[in-house]
């Protein structure tokens, strides 16, 4: 049952293999180096037990080693597999099974050599697993069990080194110290790690020096100079190639190289720098506030954040007249008018600019790394409009000031140096009743119509200043003109007042409050004075007690009242001059209870109380007016329309065609009248509704109307016959529409004429009577004398 190599082994194993022999008591002995030991069972067939029988045992090899990457002609050469069963008769045959059998490993079936038919890769597949077995040749059936064996490939460096990627890319900031660290780089190799040195890299740099360096067992890229050699303002990109190498670098090992693309990140070690150390600029006089005058440039040699500045103006009789600031976007100085400009006070400006960085970096600039500039500033001369003053005026006048007094002056010079004259005038849109009026020359307004505080108390005016020599230099300037007051308006009664008295009052009882008002607004407020009047202190019977608030008391002086009374009251305000005015109270005398309510009063003081004002009498008289005016107006429309006849005949009755002003609906208005009314008359339904017009009386048809019996058409006329439908359709409700045509059919009978008709006269040729048609009044007569006379008269 065992199988061996006999090769370059075989001597080592001899004694192994005597000892193994001498020990068949052990079922089985394993070797430091994978040999193993089978005993073969033969089977004796009895009838009643089966007998064992112990055989001589051998000793084979587990694996085999072949060297990959084979270069030779010939099948090399594994080894040889030998089975005890062999007695060298060549009654036994070698089989082989498993990966590659048959394919790449072939056994020779009579002696069990081993060959491998190509050359194998180590890297693709390490080991290969075989099974062997002795069979009969002639029976085919095995002589043992199968017996399994690894054929290993033994490594030669055949693989250089790979890197994990063809390129990498790094960075390391600028100015970094010797020995910063970069980045790693790795590389594999497909050799077994286990045999040899053929899986041992080292790396190297062969491209980057003296920048950078490379640890030769981790693969880590440092740097390799100190601060100052590596500055990104000098040279921003490196390509380092690193090489890695098996064998552990020794000679004749294979090498694998990668490229490392390292960049230089910027930092702030630059501070920025004018372009040039003056600047000049023009500005003219009129730019407005906050207008950009000029820009100015500094730059950086760094980049990004690191290249943001900021412009400030640190000197220069310009300090208060001008401003800078930095555009993000450009990192330029954008200098601006912080005042405005007068080329008559001051030609020039000189102003001392500084630039710094926004975020310095105190590792490599200090805190006063700045530059200077100095910009020069000429202000241009331009033709100004005038300028006023002031920017506003506000005058006062007294409202009973006379026409054409002045209230008060502008004023507007021009600026410039040759100082034109200045005309004035009002802006007519800002008065436009010209209340007011100017002075061209010297801008003193005065009145050209008289004031009243009490409509308007403030006037709001623009005076507009124009230069000589220039019509187009104008200014404006607004003046507000206040009205002040004076005492030109008497005092009046608040309201309209209508007291009570009972009839029962006792003297100086109080019966009513009154207060007075005025227009006027004056200085300390109003103070009103209420007196009787002259007219009313005759035998008066009320008094007036002043209350000292601008509001008096109305009392009885004495008892027992019967009629009505009317008491004027003397109204004067305390100011000068005095205005003063007379208020008539009437007082109603009225029955009261004992607690002084009233119950009744006179049929006067009733007709006053329940009576309406003058302004509701008239608005009710207005209204009945209108009331009336409609009411006429609808009756004078209503007797205009007049109803059209259902027929206007504009020829003789007789005619048959009726024509009617209304227009229908058209043929397509079926709805309206059954078509075949039109046609035949006698058989029109006497009940249908008319569709065109709104049923007078009801909803509902009427009855049907009997109609007179048409005469038999052998005796009636023809007249008779349409007279009669005329009538009937006049009558009858349900007619057709006013754009119907009435048609009847009917020729008559009877007629000496007979048939006019073409084809009935073509028939006869002889001689016919016309004679008759003179009978038939004066419009037949002349036809009969045409159609009468003799054909000589024809042909005459």
């Amino acid at each position: 049952e065992c199988c061996r190599i006999s090769d370059t082994l075989m001597k080592t194993w001899i004694v192994l293999l005597l000892w193994a022999c001498a020990h068949q008591s052990v079922n089985a002995v394993a070797l430091s180096r994978g040999p193993v030991r089978r005993k073969t069972k033969e089977i004796e067939g009895r009838q009643d037990k089966d007998l064992l029988r112990r055989s001589k045992r051998g000793w084979m090899w587990r694996q085999f080693f072949l060297q990959e990457e084979y270069t030779g002609t010939e099948h090399q050469y594994i080894g040889k597999l030998h089975s005890d069963m062999d007695k060298g008769d060549g009654t036994v045959m070698y089989v082989l099974a498993g990966d590659g059998a048959g394919t790449i490993f072939v056994i020779d079936s009579n002696s069990g050599d081993l060959h491998a038919t190509r050359s194998l890769d180590r890297e693709e597949k390490p080991f290969y697993t075989l099974r062997a077995q002795v069979v009969n040749k002639k029976t085919g059936l095995p002589l043992e069990p199968e017996t399994e064996f690894t054929v290993k490939l033994h490594d030669i460096n055949d693989n250089e080194p790979k890197f994990d990627k063809e390129v990498y890319t790094a960075s390391v900031p600028e100015r970094s110290h010797i020995g910063t660290y970069v980045t790693q780089v790795t590389a594999q190799d497909a050799d077994d790690e286990m045999f040899g040195y053929s899986a041992k890299l080292s790396y190297s740099i062969s491209q980057g020096h003296p920048y950078f360096s490379v640890e030769p067992n981790t693969g880590i890229i440092r740097t390799a100079l100190g601060p100052s050699d590596m500055d990104r303002e000098q040279r921003e990109h490196y390509q380092v190639v690193i090489e890695a190498k098996d064998m552990a670098g020794q000679k004749g090992g294979l090498t694998g190289t990668t490229t490392v693309n390292i960049s230089l990140t910027d930092v702030n070690d630059n501070p920025p720098r004018f372009m040039q150390s003056i600047y000049q600029f023009s500005v003219p006089e009129i730019t407005k506030v906050g207008s950009s005058v000029g820009r100015i440039r500094a730059v950086d040699a760094d980049v990004s954040r690191n290249a943001e500045m900021d412009y400030t103006v640190v000197g220069g009789d310009g300090l208060d007249v001008f401003d800078v600031s930095t555009d993000r976007n450009t990192q330029e100085g954008i200098l601006s008018l912080k005042k405005p400009l007068d080329y008559e006070k001051k030609k020039s400006y000189t102003l001392q600019i500084q630039v710094q960085n926004t975020h310095p970096d105190p590792r490599f600039l200090s805190s006063d790394a700045k530059d200077m500039a100095t910009i020069r500033v000429s202000v241009e001369d331009v033709d100004e409009p005038p300028q006023f003053e002031k920017i506003s005026y506000i005058l006062e006048v007294k409202e009973d000031a006379a026409v054409g007094t002045v209230i008060g002056s502008v004023s507007a010079v021009d600026p410039d140096i040759r100082r034109s004259p200045v005309k004035y005038s009002i802006d007519r849109h800002t008065d436009v009743d010209r209340v007011f009026g100017v002075y061209a020359g010297n801008g003193s307004i005065f009145l050209q119509r008289p004031l009243d505080r009490e409509e308007f108390a403030w006037h709001n005016i623009s005076v507009i200043a124009t230069e000589f020599n220039n019509p187009e230099q104008t200014s404006r300037v607004p003046v507000y003109i206040r009205v002040l007051d004076v005492n030109d308006n008497p005092p009046m009664l608040a309201s309209f007042y209508e007291t009570f008295v009972c009839e029962n009052a006792k003297a100086g009882q109080k019966i009513q409050t009154i207060s007075a008002v005025d227009p006027d607004d004056p200085v300390g407020g109003h103070r009103f004075l209420f007196s009787l009047a002259p007219e009313s202190s005759v035998r008066a019977n009320f008094s007036v007690r002043d209350n000292g608030d601008n509001t008096a008391g109305i009392f009885t002086r004495r008892t027992g009242f019967g009629r009505m009374h009317k008491m004027a009251v003397v109204i004067s305000d305390g100011h000068i001059p005095m205005q003063s005015s007379t208020g008539t109270l009437t007082i109603r005398v009225c029955t009261c209870d004992r607690d002084g309510n009233m119950e009744m009063c006179n049929a006067e003081a009733l007709s006053s109380a329940a009576g309406l004002s003058t302004g509701a009498l008239v608005a009710i008289l207005l209204c009945i007016l209108i009331l009336l005016l409609i009411v006429v107006l609808f009756a004078a429309l209503k007797r205009q329309k007049k109803k059209e006849p259902l027929i206007i005949s504009k020829e003789d009755v007789r005619d048959n065609v009726v024509s009617y002003n209304d227009e229908g609906g058209g043929e397509e208005d079926t709805q309206a009248f059954d078509i075949g009314a039109l046609r035949h008359p006698e058989v029109m339904e006497e009940s249908k509704l008319r569709r065109d017009i709104l049923p007078s009386e009801s909803l509902y048809p009427p009855p049907p109307l009997r109609r007179t019996l048409v005469p038999s058409r052998e005796n009636a006329d023809v007249r008779d016959f349409i007279n009669q439908r005329v009538q009937e359709n006049d009558g009858n409700p349900t007619a057709p529409p006013y754009d119907s045509l009435a048609t009847y059919a009917y020729e008559g009978n009877g007629s000496v004429a007979e048939s006019l008709s073409s084809l009935g006269s073509v028939s006869s040729e002889g001689e016919q009577d016309y004679n008759y048609l003179s009978e038939w009044g004066p419009r037949f007569r002349k036809l009969a004398d045409m159609y009468g006379g003799e054909d000589s008269d024809w042909d005459s």
